[in-house]
């Protein structure tokens, strides 16, 4: 006897076909959902709590090719709140589905769209919560689930769960680009959240046609390698580059990655975006696909002189903002670690020496845009090694960060990943105790993590490397 499609069914079918590749389910997900997923060649991994659920699926979106993937009840629903607006500010793409009732009204301030779903609309509303998840800007979406509604027979209808392609920009548009382009003697580019891997090819050869220095925000970090001479670090007030700069191009960047005052008064400033800027105020906008955008502004870029940038001055502003990312103990320890792995490595943290990892692609370091949740680095370390097993993941926290992420490395011992955790500061004997099952490096002093880091980093088992040094500043 053939088993019957349920709504439930159906659900998971779009989210398989949307690109997740696994469901984070909280204890009091609704079973239904769980056996469903479960039907399907998808990961079902159980955990601790919905704010850890809305976590690990937003970092699976920011890492994948499809939205992440939660499931959650509403018994939790502060701590399912908490994880949406995380995602929600980070841009993360990700559907959670939870149950009816309770407080489901408390989540509509922090995704896209909150939808019942019924039987006869299930195929609809999954496809449509799978294209606005991933429609820019990008973000959480809720679909509410009765029980009766999950198990309730229901159709299998072929829709898209893929958001359509961006039109190409107007020609208007590119020649009113050309012009300013034509007009900045010293254009420097911002690189932002939007930037994926294929833009990244494009982005190297825009910059070093023009040529332009490079600044970028947490999220744009390694979009133009580290080590390029043009890559000049983060995007901070009172960069000596900005300061120089006639013409600053926003490329990808989000509203919400760009503080006030951060641009000097008074300096051009054009955008190329997947979404209008709210407000606007630019010289030129351009929406649209940012590969396609910088393959058609090609022809004003040839037809340009070559910007006046003092190659010798940006080699300094180069070699002062390095030796800046590396000044703190923390730092310097970051990029021990960095020098330690190989290329493609990932690295995720709550602290700010994250900055003086050498990221050479884009996402190659996962930090939280606003203030992290507990336990952010230990759970964007587990997402993304679950995302892309392929490759190595070392998480940097502090003290609390370890012991907020505490289920999160049972998750980890669970499913034998080979991370490490680099805790900048001593752990005690209470974390000794929580980190059963985990090995545990701890000593004090600068001068020996490179020997523990790389013994921890080969072992290829759950490993936690505890450094105390003087002045230690996360």
């Amino acid at each position: 006897m053939t088993a019957r499609t349920t709504v439930a069914d159906v659900l998971v079918d779009g989210l398989a076909r949307a690109g997740a590749a696994r469901v984070f389910a909280a204890p009091d997900a609704p079973p239904a959902l769980g056996a469903a997923a479960r039907r399907r060649p998808l990961d079902v991994v159980e955990v601790p709590d919905a704010l850890a659920a809305a976590i690990l699926a937003a970092v699976s979106g920011e890492l994948g090719d499809g939205p992440g993937a939660a499931l959650a009840g509403l018994d939790d629903t502060p701590g399912l709140v908490r994880g949406l607006a995380h995602a929600s500010r980070e841009r993360a793409p990700l559907i959670v589905l939870t149950g009816a009732g309770g407080d489901a009204g408390l989540l509509a301030p922090v995704v896209k769209a909150s939808v019942i779903v019924e039987a006869a609309s299930a195929a609809h509303w999954i496809a449509h919560a799978a294209q606005l998840a991933m429609t820019d800007p990008r973000g959480p979406v809720h679909l509410v689930v009765s029980a009766g509604a999950a198990a309730a027979p229901a159709l299998m209808v072929a829709t898209s769960c893929r958001p359509a392609p961006l039109p190409p920009p107007e020609p208007a548009v590119l020649d009113a680009f050309g012009a300013a382009l034509a007009a900045a003697n010293r254009p420097l580019l911002v690189v932002g959240l939007e930037c994926n891997a294929d833009d990244a090819r494009w982005l190297r050869s825009f910059a070093e046609v023009l040529p332009a220095p490079v600044l970028t925000t947490p999220k744009g970090k390694g979009a133009l390698a580290d080590p390029h001479p043009l890559a000049l670090g983060a995007l901070v007030a009172g960069h000596a580059a900005l300061a120089r700069a006639d013409l600053v191009i926003l490329l990808g960047v989000d509203a919400g990655e760009l503080p006030p005052g951060v641009v000097p008064d008074g300096t051009r400033v054009a955008h190329i975006g997947r979404v209008a800027w709210p407000g606007g105020g630019f010289v030129v906008e351009a929406i649209g696909d940012l590969a396609l955008v910088i393959e058609e502004l090609a022809p004003y870029v040839r037809a340009r002189p070559a910007a006046d940038w003092d190659v010798a001055e940006l080699d300094r502003i180069k070699r002062e903002v390095t030796r800046s990312a590396t000044a703190t103990p923390a730092a310097r320890l970051v990029a021990l670690a960095r020098e330690a792995t190989p290329a493609g490595t990932l690295a995720t943290g709550d602290v700010a020496a994250l900055l003086a990892w050498q990221a050479v692609g884009p996402r190659e370091t996962l930090s939280s845009l606003g203030p992290a949740p507990p336990g952010y680095a230990v759970l964007a370390a587990l997402a993304a090694q679950l995302a892309q097993p392929a490759r190595r993941v070392v998480a940097f926290t502090d003290a609390a960060g370890l012991a907020a992420g505490e289920p999160a490395l049972g998750l980890v011992v669970g499913h034998e990943l080979p991370l490490v955790v680099v805790m900048l500061g001593a752990p005690g004997a209470g974390a000794r105790r929580m980190l059963d099952g985990i090995e545990l490096s701890a000593y004090r002093g600068e001068s020996d993590f490179p020997l523990h880091f790389s013994r921890a980093f080969l072992a290829g088992r759950p490993w936690v490397v505890a450094v105390e040094t003087p002045g230690l500043i996360a």
